[in-house]
């Protein structure tokens, strides 16, 4: 047995105590204070000193190798990132189990405790063995990741990302069975975006509609047209993705009577999409298209747009360091090529400030069903865990035995 194989026998079932903890107690994007403070003392009881960020939730810890007993120094230097979610989404938790959500209408359902086990996982190995790491690693357990534009540029501004020169993250993925790891260089999410409408006119009586500004028949006519004028718009921008935008509303609230026209109409939306140049121009093509569409309605319209996160892009070469390790730990066979998503992720900014790949982690039991993210039957094969904390590790070793590579290669291509 290796060090880590005695370490997950010693240690595997706690960590999965500690996943159903965290998914009994889940808090919302920001408000993540017990989840940090729990993580924090883990990482302190086993003598590390992690760093909370500055906006009071999240934190930062570094775990660098022991000085070599030869006095030969053999660590490599150029920090890898591994990185977590803390946060929890704002919807009940359906399921009946006996770690189900005790928090009315919060809930795990998108396996941000599954990755801040994971991670916390690894750490708390390296730091009972040092001599396994040959450079050093920062765990990063940021907040607000279902927040748009995300906790990572808190993490990003509190100098979370400084000396870093690479990061990886792991999400868990229901459509792959547990043991299987989905990889793909380039665009790996999609850009996600929000959008809150204020119509609003002078109301009147449903007995004459047309006396006044019929309000939520015009609400049914952006509903239903503004997606496809908005689409046509940006198509010149990009002839590789189709679809190119999904452009769905996910909530109207417009008047309490039946009888009586109301005079303001709030309609909130999301909007997605794959391309890159697509995402840059979609809050002007939104505007432009949405002002034309009810022109000479009579309306007047108030439009609150919120750029939110860009496509997360994996860098090729760390990519194809971590399927490297994946084979090494897990076989060929466990690699399977994911595909790009239409979710979104603030992953994203990380992988634009420095280069790194986002991980799909098979959660789905062998034969069972598929339950999809932000569903609130949302649950996942918790063996997950320790192959995730494997993963990882192999991950690190492979990372830094790459650059070690590099370095002896340049030193040999110099000379003395």
């Amino acid at each position: 047995m290796t060090d880590l194989d005695r370490w997950l026998d010693e240690h595997g079932d706690g960590l999965v105590a500690l996943r159903r903890n965290l998914h009994a107690h889940p808090e919302l994007s920001g408000q993540e204070r017990a989840t940090t403070d729990l993580v924090c003392e883990r990482l302190r009881l086993a003598g590390l000193e992690p760093r909370r960020l500055a906006v009071g939730t999240g934190l930062v810890c570094d775990i660098s190798p022991d000085a070599p007993a030869s006095g030969t120094d053999t660590t490599v230097g150029g920090r890898l990132a591994l990185r977590a979610d803390l946060d929890a989404l704002a919807m009940a938790d359906e399921k009946d189990v006996a770690y189900r959500s005790q928090v009315p209408g919060v809930s795990h359902a998108c396996g941000h405790d599954v990755h801040t086990a994971i991670v916390l996982g690894t750490a708390l190995f390296f730091a009972h063995h040092p001599n396994q790491l040959t450079g050093p690693v920062r765990f990063i357990f940021q907040p607000a990741e279902e927040r748009i534009p995300g906790g990572a540029l808190d993490v990003i501004a509190d100098h979370g990302l400084d000396g870093v020169d690479a990061i990886v993250g792991l999400h868990c993925e229901p459509k792959l069975d547990v043991g299987t790891i989905g990889l793909k260089t380039g665009a790996i999410s999609s850009a996600a975006d929000l959008a809150v409408i204020t119509l609003t006119g002078p109301g009147g009586h449903t007995a004459r509609p047309e006396l006044t500004v019929d309000m939520v028949t015009l609400a049914a006519r952006v509903v239903a047209e503004l997606p496809g004028r908005v689409a046509a718009r940006v198509a010149h921008l990009d002839q590789e993705h189709d679809p190119l935008v999904k452009l769905v509303f996910g909530a109207i609230h417009a008047g309490d009577a039946a009888n009586v026209i109301p005079t303001q109409c709030v309609l909130k939306a999301s909007i997605r999409t794959p391309s890159l140049p697509v995402w840059d121009e979609l809050p002007t093509a939104f505007d432009h298209e949405l002002r034309s569409l009810i022109d000479g309605s009579g309306a007047t319209v108030h439009v609150h747009y919120t750029h939110g996160v860009p496509p997360v892009v994996n860098d090729a070469e760390v990519t194809g360091i971590v399927g490297e390790a994946a084979a090494a730990a897990f076989g060929h066979d466990s690699i399977e090529a994911a595909q790009q998503s239409w979710g979104g992720d603030d992953f994203a900014w990380f992988t634009r400030e420095v280069p790194g790949t986002y991980i799909r982690l098979g959660v789905r039991s062998p034969g069972g069903p598929t339950l999809d993210l932000h569903a609130g039957h949302f649950d996942v094969d918790e063996r997950a865990i320790a192959i995730g904390v494997r993963l990882l590790t192999a991950a690190v070793e492979r990372h830094f035995a790459d650059r070690a590579s590099i370095a002896t290669a340049a030193a040999i291509a110099t000379g003395p």
